[in-house]
């Protein structure tokens, strides 16, 4: 067995501890809010229907298995590369190293799934500039935010989330009043059997949309790679954890009931973001233009937190030997400046199917994403399971635990195995698979013939 123990004062060497509990759960509600909420929640309602909020459900409750597995080891080993150095001490070096590549991989595709919607978003206010002027200037922009020292990262993120976060409250509050103060009966919750009926696409639709809903809540984890660099990780994750999850359920499962409630299907579907076809029925002056700027700032914010995740992931493979080691490099601020430009393939590949596809630039870089981030978390609930079995074989007390232990790990991985078989029947996640599979192949043979043989002759 290749199970090796990571030593924690080894990783993360050359980050600064700059983050408080309050930037990191901006962290991952930065991450988690962005395009997949006011843009991927179109696609996800095209696919099932008012029964979306079910799909929404599912999702959320193995985003709270997944979290809390996460934060169970966190708490224990605060590190920087997180659930990637986990599988390495508790499943293997190949397995560790294959969790960081899946994760990076979801990562990049992310980080150009939120720069191509803001290429669209800035469209609105200027149809006569080409899209790609501006994936080029707000990459070029975000990207010299994380050359920066994470101090300067984390307020960024605090601010960029805490406008979102904002924007997110008053359209609950303005879809609420719509609900409970409509004279003509016109909105309530009689429209979610008004064409077609709850589940308008079947069970299967229901089903399908959780895979976007998983999407969504990506970048929850970003808690624990941020731990590495908080004043307090213990303290810090545990707190994030039980915010950011409550606040989580607050704007996704009821936002999308909201949403619903006050328009039809067929509307949603027809329209632009869900949010922009719902503050259509208000009648406030500029509210479109004033929407159009929060969805601007959600996915630079997004892709601020997720280009942050990637280049910790990759800094963290360097510090394993499993990437170049020019990735492991900090400046003077702490920031590993090399491993921020080489995760910027993500931008990189937007742009070039932005230019190619300007129509579904957007679904084409979802599908991409969507396989590393459901094996991403299946490999955190499998390490989950062999970590358990390593505390109870030394016999060592935790801190924080998981509840329902070990039925809710087994369960939440064998609904990402299923969903990850779904998407292959899933004509919006086509690439999912063809791109995920080779990649698995291509990365693990990369790993047998380059790293393995390299560790096997340091050894000797």
């Amino acid at each position: 067995m290749d199970k090796q123990p990571v030593r924690a004062t080894d990783v993360g060497s050359g980050l600064k501890k700059s983050l408080t509990p309050a930037q990191m759960s901006m962290i991952a509600l930065g991450s988690a809010i962005g395009t997949g909420l006011f843009a991927g929640s179109k696609l996800a309602i095209m696919m099932a229907g008012p029964s979306v909020i079910l799909s929404y459900v599912i999702g959320g409750v193995v985003a709270l298995l997944v979290m809390g597995a996460l934060a169970e080891m966190t708490v224990k080993q605060p590190v920087a590369g997180s659930f990637g150095v986990y599988a390495e001490r508790y499943l293997g070096r190949f397995a560790g190293y294959l969790t960081k590549y899946l994760y990076w991989s979801a990562l990049i595709f992310a980080v150009g799934t939120e720069v191509s919607a803001v290429g669209e978003y800035m469209q609105y206010w200027f149809p006569q500039i080409p899209g790609l002027w501006w994936v080029a200037i707000f990459s070029a922009v975000l990207l010299a935010v994380n050359f920066c020292s994470v101090k300067i990262f984390g307020t960024t993120e605090y601010w960029f989330s805490a406008i979102k976060v904002f924007a997110v409250l008053a359209f609950i509050i303005i879809a609420l009043w719509l609900v409970f103060h409509d004279p003509q009966d016109q909105f309530g919750v009689h429209n979610y059997s008004a064409e077609g009926g709850f589940f308008a696409n079947g069970l299967f639709g229901t089903w399908s949309a959780v895979i976007v809903a998983i999407f969504s809540y990506m970048g929850i984890e970003a808690i624990s790679i941020a731990a590495a660099e908080a004043r307090n990780p213990k303290i810090a994750v545990r707190k994030s954890f039980k915010v950011s999850f409550l606040r989580l359920l607050l704007f996704y499962v009821f936002t999308m009931a909201l949403i619903l409630a006050v328009a039809p299907t067929s509307e949603l579907i027809s329209g632009g973001s869900p949010f922009v076809t719902v503050m259509s029925q208000v009648g406030i002056p500029f509210a479109d233009s004033v929407l159009n700027f929060v969805l601007i700032i959600a996915a630079l914010s997004a892709m601020n937190a997720q280009l942050y995740a990637a280049t910790r992931m990759l800094h963290s493979l360097a510090d394993s030997g499993h990437a170049p080691r020019i990735a492991h490099r900090t400046n003077r601020a702490g920031a590993p400046i090399h491993a921020v430009w080489m995760s910027a393939g993500g931008i990189a590949v937007a742009a070039v199917v932005y230019a190619l596809v300007p129509d579904g630039g957007f679904g084409i870089m979802l599908s991409l994403a969507t396989f590393g981030a459901l094996a991403t978390w299946l490999m955190i609930l499998l390490t989950h399971v062999s970590f358990r079995r390593r505390v109870k074989r030394e016999q060592e007390v935790l801190e924080f635990k998981l509840f329902g232990y070990p039925a809710a790990s087994i369960l939440g991985a064998l609904l990402l195995a299923a969903l990850l078989v779904t998407s292959y029947f899933v004509p919006q996640f086509k690439f999912t698979l063809i791109f995920g599979v080779p990649f698995v192949v291509v990365m693990s043979v990369l790993y047998w013939l380059v790293f393995a043989r390299k560790a096997q002759k340091e050894s000797v």
